[in-house]
């Protein structure tokens, strides 16, 4: 009898020791048939390590140690939120300014990973009597969305001189055009000053002669804070974590590709389509931002960011800035902080601190 009840027990434990095998099998099955969608954008220029990702083959790289799969998708990334929402894509990158309302209001995404700084810019006409933003306290201001990444700049900035720079009483007054349309309502005198993304803004500061009176990539503030982010939705990052780590790990190689080689970069984007133009005003552009990547800084940056627009009013929602930025922000043990490009290779590295991008073609 005592045998029989042995016996018993053995089948029961090989039974639960089989269905936790079968469970454990059953996902490993799912994260290798699960296929990680990557958002993509041809004619987007500082969208540079989506496109040396997949040049380069390291999308195919990264997941394919893994034994995972990946698929590029081309999108407008002007949409990229709403077909994460959709689950369209799974991953991609934009700026992260933008995004910060949209999170306030329930948007499920998790930043990943910075990429660069400084494809934002803030001008005036050449002969405007406005020397800095400091001068723009009840002047109108050109501005491509309520939202927008440069909108969250110019508050930012603003609020820094101690003017009010959100809501009913806000000491300036916003205009709203499309991005490209922008030089002109400033050539026109519509606006006082404008904030432009490049390479809008590299343009229009060549034909049409603007000033620029705020660059983030030069600004003792902005330059330590990463313009564009990687993300990912909230639900993949949870169920398919080794696709994401693959994911990031391959946008950290990219940038810092980007970072050592821009002119390799540009003309890699032209052959293979990614954006027109020339080669070597676009490597120029390239190599005016500053592509080191972070983890680390990344998640600083979200911080800074956060902790300055709650206090302001624009985000109303954050109970706690911390606990937030934990629930938004997504951090591996085993991926990375950086890494750093030379002669083919790439080296695993750690950024304290974004230091002044002054290399030279």
């Amino acid at each position: 009898m005592k045998r029989a009840k042995v016996f018993a027990y053995v089948m029961a434990v090989s039974v639960l020791a089989g269905g936790l095998l079968a469970s454990c099998g059953g996902g490993k099955k799912a994260d290798a048939d699960f296929t990680f969608k990557i958002g993509t954008a041809n004619s987007s220029l500082c969208g540079a390590p989506l496109h040396v990702a997949i040049d380069l083959n390291l999308f195919e790289e990264e997941f394919g140690k893994a034994g995972l799969k990946y698929e590029a998708i081309e999108i407008d990334l002007m949409q990229a939120t709403s077909l994460v929402v959709a689950g369209k894509i799974d991953g991609t990158l934009g700026l992260a300014g933008g995004l910060l309302p949209q999170i306030d209001n329930g948007l499920e995404v998790k930043f990943l990973n910075g990429l660069h700084t400084g494809c934002t810019k803030f001008y005036v006409k050449a002969d405007s009597p406005y020397q800095t933003l400091a001068d723009l306290r009840g002047k109108t201001i050109g501005l491509c969305g309520v939202q927008d990444s440069s909108t969250i700049v110019f508050q930012r900035k603003f609020h820094d001189y101690g003017y009010t720079a959100y809501g009913q009483d806000a000491e300036f007054k916003m205009a709203i055009y499309g991005l490209t349309d922008l030089p002109l309502a400033l050539e026109n005198g519509a606006v006082d000053a404008v904030g432009l993304h490049d390479p809008v803004g590299y343009l229009a500061e060549k034909n049409y002669g603007f000033r620029m009176i705020l660059d983030t990539s030069a600004d003792e503030k902005f330059s330590q804070e990463y313009c564009c982010m990687t993300f990912v939705s909230s639900e993949v990052a949870k169920k398919y974590p080794e696709h994401t780590k693959a994911f990031i790990r391959a946008m950290l190689k990219a940038a810092a590709f980007v970072q050592a080689e821009p002119l390799a970069t540009a003309e890699l984007q032209i052959k293979n389509g990614h954006v027109s133009g020339d080669a070597g005003t676009n490597a120029e552009m390239l190599a005016s931002y500053n592509y080191t990547p972070s983890v680390g800084l990344a998640r600083k940056t979200l911080f800074n960011a956060i902790d300055q627009v709650v206090d302001m009013g624009i985000m109303q929602n954050v109970k706690d800035k911390e606990s937030f930025v934990s629930e938004h922000f997504q951090v591996y043990d085993d991926v990375p902080d950086s890494y750093t490009y030379s002669n083919g290779s790439y080296t695993e590295s750690t950024v304290t601190v974004l230091t002044n991008n002054s290399k030279k073609l």
